[in-house]
Order: C-alpha cells, then sequence, then structure tokens
C-alpha cells in the first residue's frame, strides 16, 4: 500500500489488542469501518492473518461523537468475508436520522473521502465566506436557509473538497444519513444504463431517497437535455422534503448554457457563491500547511517564490509541493527558490492565461477579418465556414467545454462539431499554409 493511501485510512487507526482470536481496531468513525470491511478487506485480512493466524476476528471500536467517549459504539466483523449484501451497521441500532422520512433504506456507499474534512481546508480572507456557509449547512442539515447550495469556480480551487466536506460533517453528525458524492459524468452514465435498461423510475427513486446529494461539474450536463428531465423531479422532491442539495460549478447559474430554464431557475432558490482563486496570503498558508503535513516545512523565501508564481490553483500548489519535497529529499538537495523555480517550470504552467469560448471567436474572427457575428450564422461562404470549424476545433483543445456544448453555442449538432474538429485536424496534416493560421490564432491567444 502506497504511503499516501495508508496515511488517508491507517494513520488515525489504533489496535487496542488481541484476546481470544479477536483484535480490536479503534478507528475515526463508522465511515471507516464501511471502508475497512469492503473496500480494504482483502489488504487488511491478510496483514492480520500473518500476525495472528488463519482463525482471527475483528472488532471495531469508534466514537458515535467527535471526542465523546461515551458514545462509543462496538461492532464485530463476521467471518471468513464481510459484504455490502451483510453490511455490519445493522448489527448495532443506529442513532435516528433526523433529516429521514420514515423509511428504512439499504445503506449505501457515500463515496466520500475523509481526508475532504473542514479541519483540512485551509482559509483564508479570499475563502472565508464560502467557508462559513459550507460549515453551517454541514452543520445544520435540517435547515433550509441556504438550500440548494451553488458552488462556482475555476478548475482547482478547492470545490470538490469544499462540498465533500460538507457530507464528511454530515456522517460525522448524523451517521445513519443517506450522503451522496458523484459527479455529473457519473450521474449521466447511470441515467444512460438506466435508460437502455429502461430502468428510469428506480434511477429516480433511489435518487430521492437521498438526504444529502453533493453534485461536482454540474456543467457536465448542459445540452444532456434527458439527464436534466430525469434530474428535474430528483430535485424538487428532495427540496420539497428539506433534503439537501449542493452543486459545484465553473461558472455561476447565469453563465451556463444547454440548460433548461426550469431547472436553472431552481439553481438559483438557495444561495450562490463564488470560490475565487486563492489570494496570495492564502496560497502562502496553503504551502504552509502542505509542506508541514508533509514533514519538510519550507523557508519562507521558497513560499514567497511559489505563491508569487502560481496564482489560480491549489491543486497546482500542492502538486509544487510535493515534487519539490520528492525532489530535495531524493537527490539530498536543500529546499531552495532556485529548486523551487526548477520544479514549477516542469510542473506547472507557470501565470497560464485561461483561454474561454469568447476569446477564441474574436481572435479567430480578427484572422478571418469577420465580423463575430457572421460565425454564428447559417452561411456557407468558405471564409465562414473555415473560421467556425476552427472555433470548434479550437474550443475543444483549449477550453473544458465538451462538444454539445460547443454546438449549442454555435447552433449547431453534436455530430456537425465532431465532423469540424476532424475536418481541422485532417487539414492541419496536409495543409501547411493552414496549420501556419492555427498556430497564428493560438499564439494571439496566448498573449
Amino acid at each position: 500500500m502506497s504511503p499516501e493511501l495508508f496515511d488517508v485510512w491507517f494513520r488515525d487507526a489504533e489496535s487496542l489488542g488481541f484476546n481470544d482470536g479477536k483484535v480490536t481496531i479503534s478507528v475515526p468513525s463508522e465511515y471507516f469501518v464501511s471502508q475497512y470491511e469492503n473496500r480494504l478487506y482483502n489488504v487488511l485480512r491478510s496483514a492480520l492473518r500473518k500476525v495472528y493466524g488463519a482463525g482471527v476476528k475483528i472488532e471495531y471500536t469508534y466514537n458515535v461523537v467527535g471526542n465523546d467517549p461515551t458514545s462509543a459504539v462496538t461492532l464485530a466483523s463476521s467471518s471468513p468475508s464481510v459484504s455490502l449484501k451483510n453490511p455490519i451497521s445493522r448489527q448495532i441500532a443506529q442513532p435516528a436520522n433526523p433529516m429521514g422520512d420514515g423509511v428504512v433504506y439499504e445503506e449505501i456507499e457515500s463515496q466520500l473521502n475523509p481526508v475532504y474534512n473542514f479541519e483540512n481546508y485551509c482559509i483564508g480572507n479570499s475563502n472565508k465566506l464560502p467557508f462559513t456557509i459550507a460549515e453551517f449547512i454541514g452543520n445544520n442539515p435540517n435547515k433550509t436557509d441556504f438550500n440548494p447550495f451553488f458552488l462556482y469556480g475555476n478548475t482547482g480551487v478547492g470545490k470538490t473538497h469544499l462540498i465533500q466536506a460538507i457530507g464528511v460533517r454530515v456522517k460525522e453528525r448524523i451517521p445513519s444519513a443517506r450522503v451522496l458524492y458523484i459527479t455529473s459524468r457519473i450521474f449521466e452514465n447511470q441515467y444512460g444504463t438506466a435508460v437502455r435498461e429502461k430502468r428510469i423510475n428506480d434511477f429516480v427513486n433511489f435518487y430521492q431517497s437521498i438526504d444529502v446529494l453533493l453534485i461536482d461539474d454540474i456543467q457536465e450536463l448542459s445540452g444532456k437535455t434527458g439527464t436534466q428531465n430525469a434530474f428535474f423531479p430528483i430535485f424538487n422532491y428532495l427540496h420539497q422534503k428539506g433534503k439537501l442539495l449542493v452543486m459545484t460549478s465553473d461558472r455561476p447559474p447565469v453563465d451556463l448554457d444547454g440548460f433548461m430554464e426550469r431547472l436553472l431557475s431552481r439553481f438559483k432558490w438557495g444561495v450562490t457563491e463564488v470560490l475565487p482563486s486563492p489570494d496570495l496570503e492564502l496560497r502562502k498558508a496553503i504551502l504552509r500547511q502542505k509542506s508541514d503535513k508533509n514533514g519538510l516545512a519550507l523557508p519562507e523565501p521558497v513560499i514567497d517564490v511559489i505563491a508569487g508564481h502560481v496564482t489560480e490553483s491549489v491543486r497546482e500548489l500542492e502538486g509544487v509541493v510535493l515534487s519539490l519535497i520528492t525532489r530535495a529529499t531524493l537527490l539530498n538537495q536543500p529546499v531552495t527558490p532556485e529548486l523551487a523555480k526548477l520544479v514549477m517550470q516542469s510542473a506547472v504552467k507557470i501565470q497560464k492565461r485561461k483561454i474561454n469560448f469568447d476569446m477564441i471567436v474574436e481572435a479567430t474572427a480578427s484572422y478571418y477579418n469577420l465580423d463575430a457575428d457572421v460565425i454564428f450564422s447559417r452561411s456557407r461562404v468558405r471564409d465562414i465556414s473555415d473560421a467556425r470549424q476552427v472555433i470548434m476545433y479550437l474550443a475543444s483543445k483549449h477550453t473544458d467545454l465538451s462538444s454539445t456544448s460547443i454546438g449549442y453555442k454555435l447552433s449547431r449538432t453534436h455530430v456537425t462539431v465532431l465532423h469540424g474538429i476532424k475536418n481541422v485536424e485532417n487539414r492541419i496534416g496536409t495543409e501547411p499554409v493552414f496549420c501556419d493560421s492555427i498556430e497564428t490564432i493560438e499564439k494571439s491567444l496566448r498573449g
């Protein structure tokens, strides 16, 4: 097992002893028990058998309420193996779920990463408000003040961490709550499977049983009319029942293309909040936190260099710290500003200019000496058609937009966009002049 995986799942666990063929393990929460018994059972069983013999049994203990030892419960593992068909949590009386509707459901895997909690989240002036809202929601899942919570921001600023922290906090306070974190892409794939298997009602009914639904990257549902139609009654039902809906996106609802208006209006029912790119002081705090966690404190001059160059993404800051520590440790080198600059050259694109669809349209129209509006027309004049296909190609290459979203912006079909992209790719390989034109437009986009 990798050190990173071990840190996530076993560093906070503790063996309390071995008696009568049974080993007792203290874990942070019931969520860890479910992971040990299902996802990590084979590796855990293998290790215990090597130490205690083939007949070893496992007993888990954890506190239902935070650090309160009086709330401790003990679960005994079945033998010789455990599966989701026989969840061990049924062996004890679960605390009542105040969010429940009285119906007893099968337990579900929440898909939460316990590392993504509020305690691990670095707070500064730039992200204090969205953090405060998220923490309030996690602490008060029965209150509907911020329901739904729509969080948007650029890639890598910490949206996934923040919404998962809501789910982790709810599970800590109400272990029996049905919390589910899911990406929009997985939701779309599940819907497609439900359509093929003619199980749409089962799909909708399952999601209507959730207490806290956390959906990442909702913009991925752009143009997916069928999926949106399925999500609409799910949203309505959960909201009506006072269940929590939390969504993330790379843009606010007002800028979402390819969505039904009735769905967009519901996204605005609660609170919409931006998670901005970290400011300088927050970037420095993140670097200190990440370096301390990895066991090597960074000198302040090194922190200043990294924070001054990596400005947009928390994810890139984390990557630089890991790369820097790895290189310094393996090569037995001191951590210096020079080494940090060397790492950043290969690890991240420093001060990368973010290219969006409008910039691509403007640059392409300028190159072809066209009015941008004519590109969106039905004209098939060669220059206009070429410009339109170039935009399709560049938007696919330089933005996170799907071909469906690109088509929606250009009033074209998904198939037309794919054809346009393929045509440009073929011409780049066979027409040097056309290839030069693409490079010229890209150079202007990079500034």
